[in-house]
Protein backbone atom coordinates (compact mmCIF):
# COMPACT_ATOMS: atom_id res chain seq x y z
CA UNK A 1 0.00 0.00 0.00
CA UNK A 2 2.85 2.66 0.96
CA UNK A 3 4.60 1.48 -2.45
CA UNK A 4 1.15 2.33 -4.27
CA UNK A 5 0.60 5.38 -2.44
CA UNK A 6 3.86 7.00 -3.17
CA UNK A 7 2.65 6.15 -7.18
CA UNK A 8 -0.72 7.68 -7.14
CA UNK A 9 1.60 11.11 -5.53
CA UNK A 10 3.78 10.92 -8.30
CA UNK A 11 0.78 11.09 -10.53
CA UNK A 12 0.04 14.15 -8.91
CA UNK A 13 2.96 15.88 -9.29
CA UNK A 14 3.26 14.49 -13.06
CA UNK A 15 0.18 16.29 -13.86
CA UNK A 16 0.92 19.62 -11.93
CA UNK A 17 4.03 19.21 -14.31
CA UNK A 18 1.99 18.37 -17.40
CA UNK A 19 -0.50 21.32 -16.38
CA UNK A 20 2.27 23.85 -15.64
CA UNK A 21 4.28 22.87 -19.03
CA UNK A 22 1.30 23.05 -21.53
CA UNK A 23 0.16 26.19 -19.82
CA UNK A 24 3.84 27.87 -20.36
CA UNK A 25 3.81 26.56 -24.19
CA UNK A 26 0.28 28.09 -25.23
CA UNK A 27 1.27 31.72 -23.32
CA UNK A 28 4.75 31.64 -25.18
CA UNK A 29 3.97 30.79 -28.84
CA UNK A 30 3.85 33.38 -31.39
CA UNK A 31 -0.70 34.14 -32.03
CA UNK A 32 -3.39 35.41 -30.14
CA UNK A 33 -6.04 33.58 -29.12
CA UNK A 34 -8.42 36.50 -29.51
CA UNK A 35 -7.45 37.29 -32.56
CA UNK A 36 -8.01 33.64 -34.22
CA UNK A 37 -11.90 33.68 -32.64
CA UNK A 38 -12.40 37.35 -34.08
CA UNK A 39 -11.81 38.73 -37.24
CA UNK A 40 -8.11 40.36 -38.23
CA UNK A 41 -10.04 43.70 -39.16
CA UNK A 42 -12.23 43.98 -35.84
CA UNK A 43 -12.58 47.00 -33.84
CA UNK A 44 -9.57 46.77 -31.36
CA UNK A 45 -11.97 47.87 -28.44
CA UNK A 46 -13.92 44.96 -28.97
CA UNK A 47 -10.34 42.92 -29.23
CA UNK A 48 -9.73 44.50 -25.58
CA UNK A 49 -13.37 43.55 -24.20
CA UNK A 50 -12.48 39.74 -25.41
CA UNK A 51 -9.44 39.70 -23.85
CA UNK A 52 -10.73 40.61 -20.58
CA UNK A 53 -13.82 38.76 -20.49
CA UNK A 54 -11.79 35.49 -21.16
CA UNK A 55 -9.50 36.69 -18.44
CA UNK A 56 -6.52 37.00 -21.09
CA UNK A 57 -5.59 40.41 -19.72
CA UNK A 58 -4.31 39.19 -16.03
CA UNK A 59 -0.91 38.18 -14.79
CA UNK A 60 0.16 34.56 -15.79
CA UNK A 61 0.84 33.49 -12.13
CA UNK A 62 -2.92 34.67 -11.30
CA UNK A 63 -4.66 33.09 -14.59
CA UNK A 64 -2.14 29.29 -13.76
CA UNK A 65 -3.33 29.54 -10.17
CA UNK A 66 -7.08 30.28 -11.44
CA UNK A 67 -7.16 27.54 -13.72
CA UNK A 68 -5.36 25.36 -11.18
CA UNK A 69 -8.02 25.50 -8.80
CA UNK A 70 -10.70 25.36 -11.10
CA UNK A 71 -9.61 21.72 -12.14
CA UNK A 72 -8.72 20.31 -8.29
CA UNK A 73 -13.08 20.87 -8.16
CA UNK A 74 -13.32 19.28 -12.09
CA UNK A 75 -14.02 22.63 -13.94
CA UNK A 76 -11.73 22.98 -17.33
CA UNK A 77 -12.96 26.42 -18.23
CA UNK A 78 -15.11 26.98 -20.94
CA UNK A 79 -14.18 26.44 -24.67
CA UNK A 80 -13.26 29.49 -26.21
CA UNK A 81 -14.29 28.00 -29.95
CA UNK A 82 -17.39 25.68 -29.14
CA UNK A 83 -18.77 27.58 -26.17
CA UNK A 84 -19.26 25.05 -23.86
CA UNK A 85 -17.06 23.33 -20.81
CA UNK A 86 -14.36 21.69 -21.38
CA UNK A 87 -15.36 18.98 -19.38
CA UNK A 88 -18.60 18.20 -20.80
CA UNK A 89 -17.09 18.30 -24.23
CA UNK A 90 -14.12 15.89 -22.62
CA UNK A 91 -16.63 13.10 -21.48
CA UNK A 92 -18.60 13.58 -24.57
CA UNK A 93 -15.58 13.26 -26.97
CA UNK A 94 -13.86 10.30 -24.56
CA UNK A 95 -16.17 7.32 -24.69
CA UNK A 96 -15.55 7.35 -28.65
CA UNK A 97 -11.55 7.53 -27.44
CA UNK A 98 -11.79 4.79 -25.22
CA UNK A 99 -14.12 2.43 -27.25
CA UNK A 100 -11.24 2.82 -30.26
CA UNK A 101 -8.40 2.06 -27.62
CA UNK A 102 -9.82 -0.83 -25.73
CA UNK A 103 -10.51 -2.43 -29.04
CA UNK A 104 -6.79 -1.27 -30.79
CA UNK A 105 -5.23 -2.68 -27.80
CA UNK A 106 -7.67 -6.05 -28.25
CA UNK A 107 -6.30 -6.63 -31.49
CA UNK A 108 -2.81 -5.50 -30.74
CA UNK A 109 -2.15 -7.53 -27.81
CA UNK A 110 -4.66 -10.90 -29.03
CA UNK A 111 -2.35 -10.79 -32.19
CA UNK A 112 0.61 -9.89 -30.79
CA UNK A 113 0.99 -12.48 -28.25
CA UNK A 114 -0.35 -15.05 -30.05
CA UNK A 115 2.00 -14.36 -32.92
CA UNK A 116 4.69 -14.16 -30.23
CA UNK A 117 4.09 -17.51 -28.57
CA UNK A 118 3.95 -19.27 -32.35
CA UNK A 119 6.87 -17.74 -33.47
CA UNK A 120 8.83 -18.97 -30.06
CA UNK A 121 7.23 -22.52 -30.44
CA UNK A 122 8.32 -22.81 -33.93
CA UNK A 123 11.68 -21.22 -33.62
CA UNK A 124 13.75 -20.72 -37.05
CA UNK A 125 10.97 -22.48 -39.06
CA UNK A 126 8.02 -21.59 -41.61
CA UNK A 127 6.00 -19.71 -39.32
CA UNK A 128 8.56 -18.12 -37.55
CA UNK A 129 9.67 -16.44 -40.37
CA UNK A 130 6.15 -15.28 -41.58
CA UNK A 131 5.32 -13.82 -38.26
CA UNK A 132 8.49 -12.26 -37.98
CA UNK A 133 7.94 -10.43 -41.03
CA UNK A 134 4.45 -9.21 -40.12
CA UNK A 135 5.48 -7.91 -37.10
CA UNK A 136 8.29 -6.02 -38.47
CA UNK A 137 5.62 -4.53 -41.22
CA UNK A 138 3.76 -3.26 -38.21
CA UNK A 139 6.38 -1.68 -36.28
CA UNK A 140 7.70 0.28 -40.01
CA UNK A 141 4.53 1.26 -41.17
CA UNK A 142 2.47 4.76 -40.09
CA UNK A 143 -0.75 4.74 -38.62
CA UNK A 144 -2.07 7.18 -41.20
CA UNK A 145 -0.50 4.55 -44.10
CA UNK A 146 -2.17 1.35 -42.73
CA UNK A 147 -5.75 3.19 -42.12
CA UNK A 148 -5.54 4.11 -45.93
CA UNK A 149 -4.59 1.15 -46.94
CA UNK A 150 -7.45 -0.71 -45.38
CA UNK A 151 -10.12 1.56 -46.65
CA UNK A 152 -8.78 1.48 -50.27
CA UNK A 153 -8.95 -2.70 -49.94
CA UNK A 154 -11.37 -3.52 -47.49
CA UNK A 155 -13.62 -0.71 -48.69
CA UNK A 156 -13.23 -0.12 -51.65
CA UNK A 157 -12.28 -3.44 -53.39
CA UNK A 158 -14.12 -5.39 -51.28
CA UNK A 159 -16.59 -3.50 -50.30
CA UNK A 160 -16.65 -5.55 -46.15
CA UNK A 161 -16.60 -2.85 -43.45
CA UNK A 162 -17.86 0.83 -43.00
CA UNK A 163 -14.88 3.41 -44.86
CA UNK A 164 -15.78 5.96 -41.25
CA UNK A 165 -17.40 5.53 -38.47
CA UNK A 166 -21.07 5.56 -38.55
CA UNK A 167 -22.04 4.51 -35.06
CA UNK A 168 -22.19 0.95 -35.24
CA UNK A 169 -19.32 -1.62 -33.84
CA UNK A 170 -18.73 -2.75 -37.29
CA UNK A 171 -17.75 0.56 -38.51
CA UNK A 172 -14.88 0.83 -35.50
CA UNK A 173 -13.38 -2.46 -36.69
CA UNK A 174 -10.71 -0.95 -39.29
CA UNK A 175 -9.78 2.57 -37.08
CA UNK A 176 -9.24 -0.47 -34.40
CA UNK A 177 -6.94 -2.47 -36.65
CA UNK A 178 -5.34 0.80 -38.00
CA UNK A 179 -4.33 2.02 -34.87
CA UNK A 180 -3.31 -1.11 -32.98
CA UNK A 181 -1.23 -2.92 -36.07
CA UNK A 182 2.22 -0.65 -35.17
CA UNK A 183 1.47 -1.95 -31.03
CA UNK A 184 1.01 -5.49 -32.52
CA UNK A 185 4.44 -5.90 -34.13
CA UNK A 186 6.15 -4.76 -31.07
CA UNK A 187 4.33 -7.05 -28.38
CA UNK A 188 4.89 -10.13 -30.75
CA UNK A 189 8.67 -9.25 -31.33
CA UNK A 190 8.91 -9.13 -27.49
CA UNK A 191 6.41 -11.94 -26.88
CA UNK A 192 8.96 -13.99 -29.09
CA UNK A 193 12.01 -12.78 -27.72
CA UNK A 194 10.90 -12.97 -23.75
CA UNK A 195 9.32 -16.72 -24.68
CA UNK A 196 12.99 -17.45 -26.07
CA UNK A 197 14.45 -16.64 -22.87
CA UNK A 198 12.61 -18.33 -20.81
CA UNK A 199 12.94 -21.85 -23.13
CA UNK A 200 16.67 -21.57 -21.85
CA UNK A 201 15.49 -21.42 -17.89
CA UNK A 202 15.90 -24.30 -15.78
CA UNK A 203 12.68 -24.76 -14.48
CA UNK A 204 11.62 -25.41 -18.39
CA UNK A 205 13.99 -28.82 -18.87
CA UNK A 206 12.57 -29.61 -15.54
CA UNK A 207 9.35 -29.57 -16.41
CA UNK A 208 10.25 -31.29 -19.58
CA UNK A 209 11.63 -33.96 -17.59
CA UNK A 210 8.54 -34.81 -16.01
CA UNK A 211 6.98 -35.41 -19.15
CA UNK A 212 5.44 -31.73 -20.25
CA UNK A 213 6.50 -31.13 -24.25
CA UNK A 214 7.67 -27.93 -25.12
CA UNK A 215 4.54 -26.42 -25.74
CA UNK A 216 2.80 -27.41 -22.76
CA UNK A 217 5.91 -26.31 -20.40
CA UNK A 218 5.42 -22.67 -22.10
CA UNK A 219 1.75 -22.33 -21.61
CA UNK A 220 1.77 -23.86 -17.85
CA UNK A 221 5.34 -22.46 -17.11
CA UNK A 222 7.49 -20.30 -19.52
CA UNK A 223 4.30 -17.92 -20.54
CA UNK A 224 3.41 -16.26 -17.07
CA UNK A 225 7.19 -15.25 -16.43
CA UNK A 226 7.48 -14.15 -20.07
CA UNK A 227 4.03 -11.87 -19.82
CA UNK A 228 5.86 -9.63 -17.48
CA UNK A 229 8.01 -7.74 -19.86
CA UNK A 230 5.37 -7.43 -22.36
CA UNK A 231 2.26 -6.22 -19.91
CA UNK A 232 4.54 -3.15 -19.23
CA UNK A 233 5.05 -2.08 -22.21
CA UNK A 234 1.46 -2.65 -23.41
CA UNK A 235 0.94 -0.34 -21.01
CA UNK A 236 2.94 1.97 -21.78
CA UNK A 237 1.44 1.77 -25.88
CA UNK A 238 -1.93 2.89 -24.78
CA UNK A 239 -0.06 6.74 -24.55
CA UNK A 240 0.99 6.13 -28.44
CA UNK A 241 -2.54 4.46 -29.15
CA UNK A 242 -3.74 8.23 -27.67
CA UNK A 243 -1.64 10.42 -29.58
CA UNK A 244 -2.15 7.89 -32.62
CA UNK A 245 -5.81 8.32 -32.19
CA UNK A 246 -5.29 11.80 -33.72
CA UNK A 247 -4.91 10.64 -36.79
CA UNK A 248 -6.89 7.70 -36.87
CA UNK A 249 -10.11 9.90 -35.66
CA UNK A 250 -9.72 12.28 -38.69
CA UNK A 251 -9.57 10.11 -41.40
CA UNK A 252 -12.32 7.63 -40.25
CA UNK A 253 -14.25 10.70 -38.88
CA UNK A 254 -14.66 9.71 -34.91
CA UNK A 255 -15.60 12.54 -32.63
CA UNK A 256 -13.24 11.41 -29.89
CA UNK A 257 -10.56 13.21 -27.98
CA UNK A 258 -7.75 12.85 -30.47
CA UNK A 259 -10.35 14.91 -33.01
CA UNK A 260 -10.88 17.47 -29.97
CA UNK A 261 -7.37 18.18 -29.30
CA UNK A 262 -6.74 18.64 -33.51
CA UNK A 263 -9.39 21.24 -33.12
CA UNK A 264 -8.12 22.84 -30.37
CA UNK A 265 -5.00 23.02 -32.03
CA UNK A 266 -6.66 24.23 -35.11
CA UNK A 267 -8.50 27.02 -33.33
CA UNK A 268 -6.18 28.28 -30.71
CA UNK A 269 -8.41 26.87 -27.74
CA UNK A 270 -6.02 27.25 -25.19
CA UNK A 271 -8.47 25.69 -22.38
CA UNK A 272 -10.01 22.96 -24.77
CA UNK A 273 -6.14 21.93 -25.35
CA UNK A 274 -5.35 22.01 -21.79
CA UNK A 275 -7.72 20.13 -20.98
CA UNK A 276 -7.65 17.15 -23.26
CA UNK A 277 -3.86 17.05 -23.24
CA UNK A 278 -3.71 17.38 -19.22
CA UNK A 279 -7.09 13.93 -19.52
CA UNK A 280 -5.12 11.88 -21.36
CA UNK A 281 -1.90 12.48 -19.53
CA UNK A 282 -4.06 11.16 -16.24
CA UNK A 283 -5.33 8.35 -18.36
CA UNK A 284 -1.68 7.32 -19.66
CA UNK A 285 -0.54 7.94 -15.69
CA UNK A 286 -3.43 5.35 -14.15
CA UNK A 287 -2.60 2.42 -17.18
CA UNK A 288 0.79 2.90 -15.80
CA UNK A 289 -0.24 2.08 -12.51
CA UNK A 290 -2.22 -0.72 -13.68
CA UNK A 291 0.33 -2.25 -15.39
CA UNK A 292 2.28 -2.13 -11.85
CA UNK A 293 -0.64 -3.64 -10.10
CA UNK A 294 -0.58 -6.45 -12.29
CA UNK A 295 2.94 -7.32 -12.70
CA UNK A 296 3.41 -7.47 -8.92
CA UNK A 297 -0.32 -10.18 -9.00
CA UNK A 298 2.37 -12.35 -11.85
CA UNK A 299 5.08 -12.00 -9.92
CA UNK A 300 5.18 -11.94 -6.18
CA UNK A 301 9.12 -10.99 -5.73
CA UNK A 302 8.10 -7.36 -7.39
CA UNK A 303 5.69 -6.69 -3.80
CA UNK A 304 8.79 -7.51 -1.71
Amino acid sequence: MPALLRRFLGVVFVLLGVMLLIFIMLRIIPGDPVSVLLNEHVNPATVEKMTESLGLNKPLPEQFFSYLLGALKGDLGKSYYMRKPVTALIMEAFPYTLLLTVLSAAFAWAFGIGTGIISAIYNNRLPDYIFRGLSLFGISVPVFIVALSLQYFIYFKLSLLPLTYNGSLQSMILPAIALGWNSAGSVARLTRSSLMGELEAPYIDTARAKGLTTRQAIVRHGLRNAMLPVITMMALQLSSMLSGAVITESIFSISGMGKLALTAVQTRDMPLLQGTVLFMAFVISMGNILADVINTILDPRLRV
